[in-house]
Parts: structure tokens; sequence; C-alpha cells
């Protein structure tokens, strides 16, 4: 599908001689302002489906985006990510008149297993080595609160680290996720794996180092209305569909309370989304509550807030077919299932079958590691130019 799209675009723009652009989307700037700087006609968005409005909210300041513009400036068409799977596609059709579908992100997935030799420092090195001015940061985070102190790393020390990273057109596309990671201190290593079902990094023996981050049910609702859905193709429609949340039916006026704790990043109206709530808790994630009635008096930009506490009244604000709580969820900028986290369990350990096959595990991971360090043709990482990255790096 990515060479598709490419190729039309590409075959378009040698058409009408187009500029191509890649930019970050500015603060402040909605999809309905960006039609207008472009002189679109608004229509294009009034006469979208209530789930195509709500995708145009979902649009993140700072994201980057895809302009293809004629030599007079005119819009020729424009790629708009608002998920890890899903994007915005407004273009000119053969009649000059603008059209906008969705699309999916086909991007690719890159696994690695690097071994990085310290020379100068972690952060540079890693960087050096991969050119990902993000993975040292995060290698830091997994390993805080621990023994493992990087001021006494020495030259000749390693750290090796099994890493995933999408890229979409040759560019990083999301954070990296590191699934293992090794720091060695003065010839003394540390490790951290990721245990897939809990989303907890471990040590070689089993030990928790992340905590566990439990979240509520936002309200009391009578039923779920709308379920979460990334990237569905409708075979009727013959096009791309995506409700980046899970809509739970309720009376107008009905409670609404934060599913964690957390800091309020946003109160306001936010496009499809009416009066919308942001609250940025630990450990990446974020929480939306859309299409409110009315917010609680307490509830400001910037306040720590409880898990459990006031904030809010379900509504049917912004483009709403009905009384109801849109609620997303958001873990290191991309929309997740709210539900696998609120029905996730809590887990404070390993058990006892799950334990011996994790260390097993592990124990592999450790013998790959050692052979990649001792290998002095060590494999070199695929290198992707990191542009405009300002994301959050929180990985506790």
């Amino acid at each position: 599908m990515k060479k598709v799209i490419v190729f039309i675009i590409l075959f378009v723009n040698t058409l009408f001689s187009a500029q191509v652009e890649e930019l970050s989307w500015p603060k402040g700037e909605t999809f309905l302002t960006f039609l207008e700087k472009y002189k679109i006609p608004l229509s294009l968005y009034y006469e979208l489906e209530k789930e195509d409005k709500e995708l145009c909210s979902e649009i993140q300041a700072e994201n980057t985006y895809f302009l293809y513009t004629e030599d007079s400036g005119e819009l020729n068409q424009v790629l708009i990510p608002v998920s890890s799977d899903i994007q915005l596609h407004v273009y000119k059709d053969s009649k000059n008149n603008y059209k906008f579908q969705t699309l999916p992100i086909d991007y690719i997935e890159n696994s690695q297993l690097v071994a990085i030799e310290i020379n100068e420092s972690i952060s540079n090195d890693i960087y050096k080595a991969t050119g990902d001015n993000t993975l040292a940061a995060i290698i830091q985070s997994l390993f805080k609160g621990s023994d493992a102190n990087f001021r006494k790393m020495q030259k000749g020390d390693f750290i090796a680290i099994q890493y995933t990273q999408k890229s979409y057109l040759g560019k990083p596309f999301g954070m990296p996720e590191i699934n293992s990671a090794m720091v060695e201190i003065n010839k003394k290593p540390f490790y951290r794996f990721k245990y897939q079902k809990d989303d907890k990094y471990y040590d070689e023996k089993g030990v928790g180092f992340t905590q566990t981050f439990l979240f509520q049910v936002p309200l009391t609702y009578a039923r779920i209305s709308s379920h979460f859905t990334n990237k569905r193709y409708h075979p009727v429609l013959k096009r791309y569909r995506a409700h980046l949340g899970t809509d739970f039916a309720a009376p107008t006026g009905r409670n609404i309370y934060a599913a964690g704790d957390g800091r309020v990043e946003f109160v306001g109206t936010q496009g499809g989304y009416g009066k919308t709530i942001i609250i940025n808790h630990q450990n990446g994630y974020k929480t939306l509550y859309a299409h409110q009635n009315a917010f609680s008096k307490d509830v400001r930009q910037g306040q720590m807030i409880k898990k459990g506490e006031h904030i809010g009244y379900v509504g049917s604000t912004g483009l709403s077919s009905g009384p109801h709580l849109h609620f997303g969820m958001y873990k290191n900028g991309s929309a997740i299932d709210p539900l696998t986290v609120l029905k996730k369990p809590k887990t404070d350990g390993l058990e006892a079958k799950e334990r011996a096959s994790f260390l097993a595990n592990t124990q592999n991971i450790i013998k790959r590691f050692e052979k990649e360090i001792s290998n002095e043709n060590r494999t070199l990482p695929t290198k992707f130019e990191r542009v405009n990255d300002r994301s959050e790096i929180n990985a506790i």
C-alpha cells in the first residue's frame, strides 16, 4: 500500500510541479484552520461522517506531516498521521475538487540487536551508532533507582540493546520500543527484559523494576456504544475507518472521574470532541475525556489530580449523536485500546510457570548479547533521520 500511495503522489507531483515538504504540525492549528489557510472549502470537513470528524481532532501538535503544494502555493495533497496505523489524506481529484479519505500507514518495523562500546558517554555513543537521540534517555530511565550507576561507566564498557523501531518513508515513526537491554558498568552487567503480558521490565532473576500502573473506568455507564478500532477496512464502503477510543453511553450530567493520577494537560473545546479534558499520567500514558456537558469547577490546566477525582459531566458537545463519554488512551503518543489497560490485572511478580519460561528466554538473550559483544564485526544498526522529534520520553 505504501508503494502505491507514494507512486501516486510522485506521479501527481510530476504533472503539477508540486513542492514536497515534511513539516511539523503547528501548535494551535486545527484541521479547520488548516483548510482555511489553503483556501479549501470548509464543507469538506462539515460533510464528513462523525468518526472521520473525530479523527480530525486527533491531530497532535508537532507531529510530522507531508504537504504537497503547487508552485502557486495551492495545496495539491497532504498526508497527516493521526495514529500509528491511520492517516488523513486530503487531495485534488481529476476535476480539481478536494476530497478526503483515511489511509493505512504501511510502516516498516525494524527489529535490531546491537552492542555498542563506550568511548565517550552513553548518550554520544548510542547516538553515533544508531542516529537515535531517544534511546539513551529510555535506557537510563529503565535503570533508574537501581545499582547501575552510569557515572561509574568506563571506556571499554558495553551497552547491548534489543529493540524495535517503526519507520515510514525512511523516517523513524513513533518511539523505539526496547525489549531487552544490558549496560556494563566497570565490567559488571545489569539487565532489563520486557515481559509482554504486563509491559513491565524485569532483571535476569525475574525481579520487577517498573511499577504497575492501574487505571479505573472513569464513570458508571449503561453500555459501550462504540469500541476502539485502529485500522479497519469497511468491505461495503470500501474504505478504511478508525475510532481511537471507547464510547461509554450514559445519561447527560453523570459524573466523570479521572482514570488515574496525573497532571491536567488540557481543559477546553477540541474540534469534534467538544468539551474535552486531557490528563498526562506516568509511564507515558495520557487519557482523553470528550463530549462533556461541563467541567468540574475545580479542574484547571496544570493541576495535579488523583485517580477517582471528579473532573466533569457526561454530555453531547462537539460532534455527538447522543450523550456519552468518548474515552481515549495514549501511550507514548500513540492511541491504544483503553479496555486492554482498564481490564489488565495487577501483576506484582511472575508466577512459577511464567517465571521458568521467562528466565529461560532471558538466558538466550544474554548469550546473544555476549556473542554480539565479542564479535569484532558487530552488527551496524539501521539509521533513520529523526526530524523534529520532540516526543516526551517517560519509560518508567
